[in-house]
């Protein structure tokens, strides 16, 4: 067996060692070649999870289309009614909450979008969900506080660091998505 110029030794990890003549250990050429059976047993089961993973991901991308045309439909039916009743400026918070919501649900619809065509996970796009939640709970904090009559010291604290805490979010999640752009352009000229 030392003189073959070929040879294979079986492992038990479900692989096979080949190696090319009989020079001493360093300069044998050696490859690791998975075997068979195992290896189309495991590209099977990848395939039904990735196919599982789709159907998971077609079903989300329908419920989140169809939860966004909802909203778009009940917010275009909300501002004819209040610009026909003249309370569009009072109501105009929570128009512009509806449309913050809606762009959430549709960036959560991309986000499900590049998920099923890439098959990764890629960080913009929920740090443009955070962006956008975290600026419609500023706009819905303010309008809340705005409304009421008689505000306590203790209610004013409290929205004062709510509204500090949402403030260095909004900033550091914009930064992150600024850095995360510059990225691929500082990749492309290295």
């Amino acid at each position: 067996m030392q003189n073959s110029a070929f040879r294979s030794l079986s492992l038990p990890s479900s692989h096979s060692i080949q190696s090319v003549g009989n020079a001493p250990f360093v300069s044998r050429l050696v490859t690791l070649m998975p075997t068979e059976p195992v290896s189309i047993t495991r590209a099977w089961i990848a395939r039904v999870f990735t196919m599982f993973e789709d159907i998971v991901y077609v079903g989300l991308g329908l419920l989140l289309a169809a939860s966004a045309f909802s909203l778009l439909i009940g917010g275009v039916s909300a501002f004819v009614e209040n610009l026909s009743a003249g309370t569009f400026f009072l109501n105009m918070i929570g128009l512009l909450d509806r449309i913050l919501l809606i762009l959430l649900v549709v960036e959560l619809l991309y986000t499900v979008q590049v998920s099923f065509r890439e098959h990764s996970l890629v960080p913009e796009p929920f740090l443009l969900v955070g962006v956008i939640a975290a600026i419609r709970r500023v706009l819905v904090l303010t309008a809340e506080f705005g409304h009421i009559a008689q505000a306590t010291e203790a209610m004013f604290q409290r929205f004062i660091a709510e509204l500090a805490v949402l403030t260095v979010l909004i900033l550091v999640l914009v930064l992150s998505l600024m850095l995360l752009r510059k990225r691929p352009v500082m990749a492309q000229r290295a």
